[in-house]
């Protein structure tokens, strides 16, 4: 029967596991001497050698004949843990026993001595998935464990594991594995099934592979069922980066600002069942290479793509700027945590290419990433330059020089809001019946408000001083009803809260009350039910 390589090749002795000298080393001298601990936890990505070290170590604390903490593969104990017949080590998946029932079968089990080996060592993979009471379970065993058990807890999340397991064991932390090494292994693994792999190839692989072996092994593996010549064209077909030009594609128009271009070629993708939200993080990874290219030289090796692919990369980068790419990468990003929330991803997908081709870099960037009103960075810049230009000669900003002041015109009452020009959105009342179904906490602070809409600026105004404080005090409240704004005209405002006593003008009286009787003749009901 055929095995899949990464189970043939699996590293049987602690010499074969490539990359964790730190972990291997260490091991093997608490075996050789005997101060092994009583439990231990493995941490690090997918495929670094978790698991492998686990078995090995189990094999090498109960071997009959072991060589400086090594085991001998040679004795009944070795052959029969390497076939997985040893009841004395016994190996969990926390994913699919996750309950306090599994936790307290394991507890029962720990009480009876091993029934060949020295030790009984329990191997719990992805730990992070025990439940909460599982976790209490196992607290006082793993603490106080019989002589004859051993603890190994493997994980992926070790940020989800308790600190109270953390803390009762020795924990060792599993590196990426290392480009060169992985190449040096696949070769070795191709002379031994007589495969010819070009070394290009098997760099490709193992820059796919992100730093585990398993992965690495598992794409050698498809490009056998290719060819037993494995190129660069084998190993790109396997993995299915080949015919990816309407990545490029995409990302060129958004450079040139063609947002037509974009949306066609997203049309024509999800018209033939193209999983946008993988598109999305697709094309995150190819601006993630470009802002690679432009952060200095001798980074060709962090990419991963064909040859054919890193030329247009690198046409990219030479003509544009950093703000550009960083910005993109953030419309991206936004654009993908939205899927979630989204009913249309097609319409999501296409906001965001208009949003790239419209959006501007260096200041405009960061105002389209702040929701703030780009007219509004352009104008506080204008003032912050006067202002550094009147420090420097010598001059404040309240004594402006002679020449400057107006003569005139007579100084006027400053105004924060002109009531005069404000006109009530007609579509409040609609808005408001939706913030009063969805989050009615907030209704009860919007009683008697009046809204208006500026350009790209959203004006609120409440009532009171003290509903003012509240919104700002709640910062979820504000969201939510910024998020529900949005939403509800599809587009990004930037927002101004006001109270009644911020649009108070000099020669005039608190003007909320004239601008609610304004909306109420407009027959604008701007109350909220009171379903509180």
């Amino acid at each position: 029967m055929y095995q899949a390589l990464y189970r043939k090749w699996r590293p049987m002795s602690f010499d074969d596991v490539v990359s964790q000298p730190h972990i291997t080393t260490t091991l093997r001298n608490q075996i050789a001497s005997g101060k092994t601990a009583h439990a231990y936890l493995f941490t690090g990505s997918r495929g670094t050698g978790k698991t492998t070290c686990a078995r090995i170590f189990a094999k090498a604390v109960n071997c009959l004949d072991p060589k400086d903490g090594e085991p001998c593969l040679e004795c009944e104990i070795c052959k029969n843990a390497d076939k997985g017949s040893l009841a004395d080590i016994i190996e969990i998946d926390a994913a699919s026993n996750s309950r306090v029932d599994d936790i307290r079968e394991l507890r029962e089990g720990v009480a009876y001595t091993p029934e060949m080996c020295r030790y009984k060592v329990y191997i719990i993979d992805e730990v992070h998935m025990l439940s909460p009471g599982a976790f209490n379970a196992l607290l006082k065993t793993m603490e106080e464990p019989p002589p004859h058990v051993k603890f190994i807890l493997a994980t992926t999340e070790v940020h989800k594991v308790p600190e109270t397991i953390v803390s009762r064991c020795q924990h060792f932390d599993f590196h990426r594995i290392r480009t060169e090494d992985i190449v040096a292994r696949l070769k070795y693994i191709a002379g031994e099934e007589k495969l010819t792999l070009h070394d290009d190839a098997a760099n490709l692989i193992a820059r796919i592979s992100d730093g585990g072996m398993r992965d690495a092994l598992s794409l050698l593996d498809q490009c056998v069922a290719y060819s037993d010549e494995i190129t660069v064209e084998t190993v790109s077909g396997a993995a299915g980066i080949a015919g990816r030009d309407h990545l490029f594609d995409i990302l060129e128009a958004a450079f040139a600002r063609d947002s037509g271009s974009m949306i066609r070629i997203i049309d024509d993708l999800y018209g033939r069942s193209k999983d946008l939200a993988v598109l999305c993080s697709e094309l995150i990874t190819q601006m993630r290479n470009v802002m690679i290219l432009m952060s200095g030289s001798n980074t060709d090796d962090l990419i991963v793509c064909l040859p054919e692919e890193l030329v247009r990369l690198k046409k990219m980068a030479a003509n544009t700027d950093i703000d550009t790419v960083l910005y993109f990468i953030s419309a991206l990003q936004s654009c993908s945590e939205r899927f979630s929330r989204s009913t249309n991803k097609c319409i999501e997908m296409e906001m965001c290419a208009v949003r790239m081709c419209s959006g501007k870099s260096g200041a405009g960037a960061s105002a389209a990433q702040s929701g703030v009103s780009p007219t509004v960075i352009t104008s506080f810049n204008e003032r912050l330059t006067k202002l550094e230009k009147a420090v420097s000669s010598g001059r404040t900003a309240a004594a402006p020089a002679e020449e400057e002041k107006p003569k005139a015109l007579p100084p006027k009452p400053l105004k924060k809001f002109d009531p005069n020009d404000f006109t009530p959105l007609e579509d409040w009342k609609n808005i408001l019946e939706i913030i009063n179904e969805r989050i009615p906490a907030i209704g009860a602070f919007l009683r008697n408000s009046a809204a208006c809409i500026e350009g790209d600026m959203f004006y609120l105004i409440v009532a009171s001083d003290f509903a003012l404080k509240k919104f700002r005090a709640r910062a979820d409240d504000a969201n939510a009803l910024k998020q529900i704004v949005n939403d509800y005209y599809g587009k990004n405002f930037g927002f101004m809260l006001f109270s009644s006593h911020d649009v108070e003008l000099e020669d005039q009286e608190n003007p909320i009350s004239t601008l609610i009787s304004r909306a109420k003749s407009a027959e604008i009901d701007v109350e909220v039910k009171k379903n509180i």
